[in-house]
């Protein structure tokens, strides 16, 4: 009676498979989804979401050497602003490769994101007193919302 290494005896095997459920069939394969070619408006959409998850990127990095180099009435308050603004830049970025493979999932996040830009870029330009700032970021979420809004970007997510 010579058992292999690692096999069980078969009482318990049988025992195994009455109180556990024996081993599943494999999966079936998954069906191939086809994959269209993203629609030029929507390349487009994906490149402006591109460079404002850049943009993004780069103020979470100058707020946080602000952060580290001055001395800030509230650190966590600091902090937590670098983190926000990090997230957003990272979601963005997240969302740019979405929009790049028309994914359904893509499009919702980044219609969010462009109104919170806007009504920064609004307040920024008008009544903080930052046009500099503000309008270059209005246009660029103009620009978005418009490509995205377009007939050919609205197709090419209504199956998803």
């Amino acid at each position: 009676m010579t058992e292999e290494a690692g096999a069980q005896p078969p009482r318990q095997r049988r025992l195994a498979e009455r109180l556990l459920g024996g081993a599943a069939e494999p999966a079936a394969p998954r069906p191939a989804r086809p994959r269209t070619e993203a629609p030029v408006a929507v390349r487009r959409a994906a490149l402006v979401v591109a460079v404002e998850a850049a943009a993004l990127g780069v103020v979470a990095l100058v707020l946080l050497y602000l952060t580290i180099t001055s001395t800030p009435d509230s650190m966590g308050r600091a902090l937590a602003e670098v983190v926000y603004v990090g997230f957003f830049a990272v979601l963005l970025a997240a969302a740019t490769v979405g929009l790049w493979r028309v994914s359904g999932w893509a499009r919702g996040p980044v219609i969010v994101l462009q109104v919170l830009l806007g009504l920064f870029g609004y307040f920024s330009a008008f009544e903080w007193g930052g046009p500099l700032v503000g309008v270059p970021l209005l246009v660029l979420v103009a620009l978005e919302l418009w490509l995205l809004a377009t007939p050919e970007a609205r197709l090419a997510f209504a199956d998803r």
